[in-house]
């Protein structure tokens, strides 16, 4: 359980520097420093809540848990590289928004490779008017008798967004191939069509960034177990997930071929190693950082207005079972 916050509201990213900050009867920097700390503090407990979430075992997979290999990067190192890294991605979504620039960025791999953590820590303190994340379901009917990148058309950015494709068009290359969802000619097509696709958003000015994450065969393994036995994971499961594990050599194979008849200059694909999900993340999100030539964008100094008071003004007493009844 988060402790109660003392602190004053949560501020925005760019009252979040405190030498731009000004304020009618504001506290000294020095003062300040409490509040942002304040802030850091509570960041720092959100993300040790997710990391928690992340090793919890249940009792019966516990001694399979043991066996994973913990993550080489020391705790503290994560956290300052992951904090920093979030103040760039602030960074870069100011710079995309001010500018009008649009970025698309795919998310594919292996089941329980993480990319939702990552997706998770990229958005994490992002506006999502800004950035978006994509994660279609299973087509409907209508759907399934479109041109087949009809569906994935609608959620592409406009000027000045970022969308992040938890899955994308290339579930034609994977799961709709391997579980025979589609036909080989629609796959072939599929593959004579995609990279044309892609070169047309390039020539529009969509930025595409294509990631697959990679992962073990035993530590899949021991995802899914954890999953499984975890009440508070098992929906992350879908059946799905479980042929996945029956026809990992052939999802091997799709990939493969997949990825070397997609790897275009315009969009080409790059592989996260996704055994450590610590490093995975940073290494993803630097990565991510690195393919975009953003810039900080400067901000003018906010001023905060003084409260009109109203001394004719009373307050109306609210009645108590309005309120959340106080269990913390």
């Amino acid at each position: 359980m988060t402790k109660k916050k003392t602190s004053p509201p949560a501020k925005s990213n760019t009252a979040a520097k405190p030498a731009s900050f000004k304020a009618s009867g504001a506290a000294p920097v020095a003062e300040g420093r409490d509040w942002i700390d304040a802030e850091l503090e509570d960041a720092f407990d959100e993300e040790l809540e997710l990391e928690i979430d992340d090793h919890r075992a249940p009792f019966n997979v516990k001694e399979l848990a043991a066996k994973r290999k913990k993550s080489e990067i020391d705790r503290k190192v994560y956290f300052r590289e992951l904090f920093r890294l979030q103040t760039e991605l602030i960074k870069l979504q100011d710079w995309v928004q001010h500018t009008g620039y649009r970025l698309v960025v795919v998310f594919e791999g292996r089941d329980a490779a993480g990319k939702g953590g990552v997706i998770k820590r990229i958005t994490q303190r992002l506006n999502p008017r800004v950035c978006r994340v994509v994660a279609l379901p299973a087509p409907t009917d209508r759907e399934k008798k479109q041109w087949y990148f009809q569906r994935y058309v609608p959620h592409l950015p406009a000027a000045g967004e970022m969308v992040l494709f938890d899955r994308s068009w290339y579930n034609r290359a994977g799961v709709e191939r391997v579980m025979g969802f589609a036909a080989p000619d629609q796959v072939e097509e599929f593959f004579n069509d995609v990279p044309e696709f892609e070169r047309m958003l390039a020539r529009s000015g969509t930025k595409l960034i294509k990631y697959w994450f990679s992962i073990t065969d035993e530590e899949q393994q021991l995802r899914f177990m954890m999953r499984i036995h975890d009440p508070m994971k098992q929906w992350k499961l879908s059946p799905m997930d479980l042929q996945s594990r029956v026809r990992w050599e052939q999802y091997t194979k799709a990939k493969e071929e997949m990825l070397e008849r997609t790897n275009i200059a315009e969009a080409p694909w790059y592989i996260v190693e996704g055994n450590d999900k610590k490093r995975a993340r940073l290494n993803c999100i630097n990565h991510l950082l690195s393919q975009v030539p953003y810039d900080e964008i400067p901000h003018d100094a906010i001023d905060l207005p003084d409260r009109v008071f109203n001394p004719k003004y009373e307050r109306k007493v609210l009645p108590p079972n309005l309120y959340v009844k106080k269990v913390y």
